[in-house]
């Protein structure tokens, strides 16, 4: 049994087919990249796996053996965390208040102790002097930061990524993605949807290509960028790496 699997998934949106028997697994402190063009599947699929995609039509996600669709929401979210593209801090909250609410609604954790975890988070990422800022008044890249500190802090088992560095600005894209570095460097399990190829050769254990829906191409970094067996996939790296 691997830490985590996906067994034939198939996900609806009225008549429109959007994933398509999608089959995968890997290890706890795997990182498995999700890679392919606009449109093929990569954020349904890694938000089917936190039920923000709706109800599957079939197949199943399981995390250690047990089903994610019958497992209650509190315990889900506890279990596997979320970094949205686009931050989705709270910017009536302080940075240090949108690390520790959800530890206090979900993990019923003191307000003392919830603090001292936030805090704790924001040192490890070089945010400490911003806790008590907004995120208004914050640069992108340290709220995707914040984000992130806000997913970690209920001490997920797996850490899911939806294209974290494409609402950033250039400069501000190495900040994040080597705070997401650090963390494959001390074991956490990761399921990161992204077009930085330079992440995905260095990083992961196995790249993911999705196209239309389906499952194209599964190969360790090595193999899929010297010898991808798919045309589809080859074409896509081709247009990929040249930019």
């Amino acid at each position: 049994m691997a830490f985590f699997e996906a067994h034939d998934v198939n996900l609806h949106f009225k008549s429109f087919h959007a994933l398509r028997g999608i089959s995968v697994s890997f290890e706890k402190s795997d990182v498995l990249v999700i890679c392919g063009p606009s449109g093929s599947g990569k954020s349904t699929f890694i938000r089917a796996i936190n039920k923000l995609a709706g109800p599957l039509s079939s197949g199943r996600f399981l995390l250690e053996g047990q089903d994610l669709g019958s497992m209650p929401r509190r315990d889900l979210y506890r279990r596997v965390g979320m970094v949205f593209q686009r931050f989705n801090l709270f910017q009536h909250l302080t940075v240090l208040d949108n690390i520790a609410l959800p530890q206090r609604r979900v993990l019923r954790r003191s307000r003392k102790d919830a603090i001292e975890r936030a805090m704790g988070l924001l040192k490890r990422v070089g945010l400490s002097d911003k806790a008590a800022r907004y995120p208004a008044q914050l640069s992108g890249g340290q709220q995707q930061r914040v984000a992130i500190c806000r997913a970690l802090a209920m001490e997920p088992e797996l850490l899911l990524f939806d294209e974290p560095t494409s609402a950033l600005d250039p400069e501000m894209v190495g900040e994040v993605l080597q705070v997401m570095k650090d963390l494959a460097a001390a074991g956490m399990t990761m399921v990161v949807v992204t077009h930085e190829m330079g992440f995905a050769k260095e990083l992961a254990t196995e790249i993911a290509f999705l196209d239309g829906g389906q499952m194209v191409e599964k190969a360790p970094p090595s193999a899929f960028f010297s010898q991808p067996r798919r045309e589809r996939t080859r074409m896509f790296l081709d247009q990929i790496l040249r930019h």
